[in-house]
């Protein structure tokens, strides 16, 4: 029996048999033809860069199939990492951000809630938001977007932020310029 898991600002996902079902639904603000163009368009780039990631190292669920706005991919059981987050899974986390920006790839939802533990893996989902980006300030926003997630939910954060640094590092030879652009960001931050 299929069953809901989840419902955002664009599509419901349900899940049946191990299966994920994510459905754009239509916005009856737009027009009509151009409300299925863009639908479909977001969905062929999200099913995309998914596929993208994967071939970049980076663990996400495997897409099964495709339609005109529905992505049908693999269920990722275990738990959301904001509920178990270590400095050793965030360090992990720091390989894995680095891995998809070395592909040109900016997350653009980068949080522990789009972050799934099972099996001892870390998995990267929801790319609803994703998109190609070679640029240090996109990929700084990333980062910080992660690190803002830590500090208003995690008592550890600056912790978990120095292991995070450390395999972004590790795994991403333009690191060192994304790192420094998230501390420009979070400067600006404070004057706005």
């Amino acid at each position: 029996m299929e069953s809901e898991i989840g419902r955002g600002a664009e599509a419901v996902l349900t899940v049946e048999d191990g299966v994920v079902r994510k459905l754009r639904l239509p916005k009856s603000y737009r027009v009509p033809e151009l409300d299925e163009q863009i639908r479909h368009e977001r969905t062929v780039r999200e099913a995309r860069i998914i596929s993208e990631a994967r071939r970049c190292g980076v663990a996400t669920p495997i897409i099964m199939d495709l339609s005109r706005f529905e992505i049908m991919m693999e269920y990722i059981g275990g738990v959301r990492l904001k509920e178990v987050v270590t400095p050793e899974l965030s360090r992990q986390v720091g390989v894995m951000v680095g891995r998809l920006h070395r592909c040109g790839i900016v997350h653009g939802d980068l949080t522990t809630s789009n972050i799934m533990r099972y099996r001892e893996r870390l998995y990267l989902i929801d790319f609803g938001l994703a998109y190609h980006d070679w640029g240090i300030e996109a990929q700084g926003v990333d980062v910080h977007v992660y690190f803002q997630t830590l500090i208003s939910t995690h008592d550890r954060a600056q912790e978990l932020i120095s292991a995070f640094q450390e395999g972004y590092l590790q795994s991403y030879e333009k690191a060192k310029e994304v790192l420094a652009r998230v501390e420009e960001i979070k400067a600006r931050g404070r004057y706005l």
